[in-house]
């Protein structure tokens, strides 16, 4: 049987570049010309007595060249366990140097671990290793470091310098970077021929089979968790764009979810759920009439459980510096929460373009 969801007409229309926080984006980079140029650091909060110890193993491993779930699966293999018995917080760029922590369920076998880690270390640098309670899961870790080594910048250094120092006090629109969209948009295209009542009738069921495990990846149900998952970024996408558009984005709107609870209100878009949005008022009219612009994503929407969730608007940097390297080269190093990108950064002051994609790397 074919998979609908794989057959999907192509939409070209889908927009997948929105506008920035200034008056346009100041100069031209290159990313990515080799993969130093993208070092990541994932951090993982401080382990306290309660977490400490148990039946995980935690390694935290300098990857190059290897996706995250690539990783994953040869750490079940040599562990000897499921590939579901395999943690971590987050995707990380294959094209790019990262350390990154890896939990694997191993009970009862801590005299082994040595053995394992050395086993480990014959692919990937091990940096360091404990043993925690709990299986790490995705958004477990406080944040991601970033060393970024942009190249060929063409433009005025004095316009980037107070483009970046704006962005440091600032920041920029809080997008969900092009990639969680697929090429062209092609994860919005199967988002639209997607049966979503099924992430209903098959989640829980899968969900204790699997121990509340991460369901195998190119299986139907993780490929339509993706595709949702993508529709739902794609319409914050949209009403942020929207906010900046019309200069509201960092003023938090009459409606604003928790606004009368605390006068330090976070500014906050929808992740789109059952029932729409939680905002009302002034914020909840507007959400709604940009995502009835896109009436076939929010169909995807109508026959789903997801409960609506918030994401803040506005992205800021930690501890932004940055030192020119000459003449058309730019150190930049930074800290961002968790479900940031990087790209989406960057993208607020410099029209970037990916090397990996100019030379054909996968």
């Amino acid at each position: 049987m074919t998979d609908a969801t794989e057959t999907a007409p192509v939409n070209s229309d889908w927009r997948l570049d929105w506008p920035t926080s200034g008056e346009g984006r100041v100069a031209n980079a290159l990313l990515k010309c080799a993969p130093e140029d993208f070092f990541v650091d994932e951090e993982l909060p401080p382990l306290d007595d309660l977490m400490a110890g148990g039946e995980h193993l935690c390694i935290r491993l300098e990857k190059r060249g290897d996706n995250t779930d690539y990783v994953a699966r040869q750490l079940a293999t040599l562990s000897g366990c499921r590939h579901f018995d395999v943690g971590f917080c987050g995707l990380k760029d294959r094209h790019a140097v990262t350390c990154q922590w890896f939990s694997i369920y191993r009970p009862g076998q801590e005299e082994e671990d040595q053995a394992f880690i050395d086993e480990v270390a014959k692919n990937w640098r091990v940096v360091e290793y404990h043993r925690r309670a709990r299986k790490l899961r995705r958004g477990d870790h406080r944040g991601n470091y970033f060393e970024l080594v942009l190249k060929e910048v063409t433009g005025d250094p004095d316009a980037v310098d107070q483009a970046l120092t704006r962005l440091r006090e600032q920041g920029c629109p809080n997008y969900f970077g092009p990639q969680r969209f697929g090429h062209n948009g092609a994860n919005l295209d199967r988002a639209l021929g997607m049966d979503s009542s099924t992430l209903n009738r098959r989640g829980s069921r899968n969900a204790k089979k699997r121990g509340r495990g991460r369901s195998t990846s190119g299986s139907g149900d993780s490929k339509n968790v993706l595709y949702f998952s993508a529709a739902r970024s794609w319409l914050f996408n949209e009403v942020l764009a929207y906010r900046v558009q019309n200069g509201t984005w960092l003023v938090p709107l009459e409606g604003e979810p928790g606004a009368g609870e605390n006068q330090d209100i976070m500014v906050t878009g929808p992740l789109w759920g059952d029932g729409g949005t939680d905002a009302v008022s002034v914020q909840g009219e507007i959400e709604r009439t940009v995502v009835a612009r896109h009436p076939g994503l929010e169909a995807v929407f109508a026959t789903t459980r997801m409960k609506p969730e918030r994401r803040p608007l506005r992205l800021v940097p930690e501890e932004l510096e940055w030192q020119w390297q000459g003449g058309d080269q730019l150190l930049l190093k930074f800290r961002l929460s968790p479900g940031q990108y990087a790209t989406t950064m960057l993208s607020d002051v410099f029209e970037i373009t990916d090397a990996t994609r100019e030379t054909g790397q996968v």
